[in-house]
């Protein structure tokens, strides 16, 4: 495409230098990549600053150039206000906008994005719709993943994704919608016809800084003509805040009688959850999921609320909701054929470690065993509150690596120990985190719940800036063929 006809829809032009004919055949993020007839946004960063790649790219076939400020290069250069926003609008472009051929659902919230994404994707695959999936665990058409490393991928990554869906039949996508993603536009240009918001709780503060901070973005997603129709947790009390200035349609959900899509008669066991749902106290649901935990019935309602803003029949909600049977690494129960049982869980923040705690020991006919750790180069904080709300609600906790980065792993388990201590809970550190699952199942007994937490679908460790291999459901089974020899 030519580069004029990639700007056409781009907001914040301030100038442009060079010829504006020039053949684009490639979108670039990475200097270092080797291109023909690349078009290089110079993104600015708060450690490294893009523009100063801008001769590399052009090395390396990089022909033009998305700037803030100019650089000294003979080089067709545009000027524009933000980067990131402009990547947005000339990555929709180069793609051939596949989002307006598509029906948007976003999910945004702290905790439960990715098993109500997995939910929604379940309903609305029963009502006849070819669903795709962006998130967390990757991107899906149908049943077929596509590897991403981002929960909400950067713009380039995320159109091609929605060209490659549209390409394939896909009519809805329903996405994760992160505060990370909403700060850095990469949903810029994109319009979601319906979207919920679940919750807040303490996380990301690392690169937020204060929890209002962190609110206020996620709240800004609803703000600005980017979401049409919304779903608001009632039971969230962040809630209110979003209520008393959106402009748009919207409903609420919660366990409150006062939602206008409620949950009554709710009954949680190892097995699942069952309850009721209620359409403004008028319609009646009745549900039996696969799915356990109070959490799970919160993303059924908000699911469940999503539907009904896209219009999706109550039998076809139902059908769906029932349908799943696990979500990768979210109270993922693995077969372990042993007297005791072992769960693999994502929660990586307080209030996801104090639910999936106080879930599980509802089923726990003996002790509840939480093995975890807290990742490195992220919020500090929540580390000490970690180990104190695993002290107070497990039997025993071992605290382990998780993703450590370039942190020292046992610095960060020192900070941990501080919360554990002083709960007074029994606890052990062993910081390899192989070793520290070994003594885990060794020390399973009959009746024992034993709940690995904060990588759950994820198969690396990431220690010193290299991934390394890591699955746990693949450890497990290692270790127990191991233990049985």
């Amino acid at each position: 495409m030519l580069l004029k006809d990639l700007l056409v829809e781009v907001p914040g032009v301030v100038e442009t230098r060079g010829n504006m004919l020039a053949e684009i055949e490639n979108l670039v993020i990475d200097s270092r990549e080797q291109v023909s007839n690349g078009l290089f946004f110079c993104i600015p960063g708060a450690r490294v600053d893009a523009h100063s790649f801008a001769p590399q790219a052009a090395q390396n076939g990089c022909v033009a150039l998305i700037v803030q400020r100019f650089v000294d290069l003979d080089l067709p250069q545009v000027r524009v206000e933000s980067v990131r926003s402009a990547m947005a609008y000339i990555a929709a472009a180069f793609y051939g906008h596949p989002e307006r051929e598509l029906r948007l659902v976003g999910v945004c919230g702290t905790k439960g994005k990715t098993t109500t994404s997995f939910l929604v994707k379940a309903i609305m695959e029963k009502a006849g719709y070819c669903t795709g999936l962006i998130g967390t665990t990757g991107n899906m058409i149908g049943e077929k993943r596509i590897k991403s490393n981002l929960t909400t991928p950067d713009p380039i990554d995320l159109h091609r994704c929605l060209r490659q869906m549209v390409d394939e039949g896909v009519e809805v996508v329903c996405m994760e919608v992160s505060a990370h993603a909403v700060d850095m536009h990469r949903l810029d240009g994109l319009t979601f016809e319906a979207a919920c918001y679940t919750n807040l709780s303490q996380d990301h503060l690392d690169y937020f800084g204060t929890m209002e901070r962190y609110f206020e973005t996620k709240k800004s997603f609803f703000m600005h003509g980017a979401v049409l129709n919304a779903a608001l947790n009632e039971d969230d009390e962040t809630s209110d805040s979003i209520i008393n200035d959106i402009r748009i349609p919207y409903l609420t959900f919660g366990i409150s009688s006062e939602a206008d899509v409620f949950a009554r008669d709710i009954e949680i066991s190892e097995e699942g959850v069952s309850f009721s749902i209620q359409l403004r106290g008028v319609e009646e649901m009745p549900i039996s999921m696969h799915l356990t935990g109070m959490f799970n019935v919160y993303n059924s309602l908000a699911a469940a609320s999503l539907a009904m803003i896209m219009g999706v029949r109550n039998c076809d909600i139902k059908a769906g909701l029932e349908s799943l049977r696990n979500v990768p690494g979210r109270v993922e129960m693995l077969d372990t054929q042993t007297p005791y049982k072992v769960i693999l869980d994502y929660s990586h923040s307080p209030d996801a470690l104090e639910n999936i705690l106080s879930t599980v020991r509802t089923f726990t006919r003996n002790r509840l065993i939480v093995l975890f750790g807290c990742g490195g180069d992220r919020d500090q904080g929540k580390r000490p509150v970690m180990g104190e709300i695993a002290g107070r609600l497990a039997d025993f906790s071992i605290l382990t690596s998780d993703n450590p980065r370039t942190e020292d792993p046992n610095e960060i388990l020192l900070a941990i120990e501080q919360g554990t201590k002083q709960s007074g809970g029994e606890y052990v550190i062993i910081e390899n985190r192989r070793e520290a699952i070994r003594y885990a199942l060794e020390m399973g007994q009959d009746g024992d719940v034993i709940i690995l937490a904060g990588k759950g679908h994820e198969t690396y460790q990431d220690i010193m800036g290299v991934k390394r291999p890591f699955d746990e459901k693949v450890v497990v089974s290692e270790l127990l063929t191991e233990i049985r020899a």
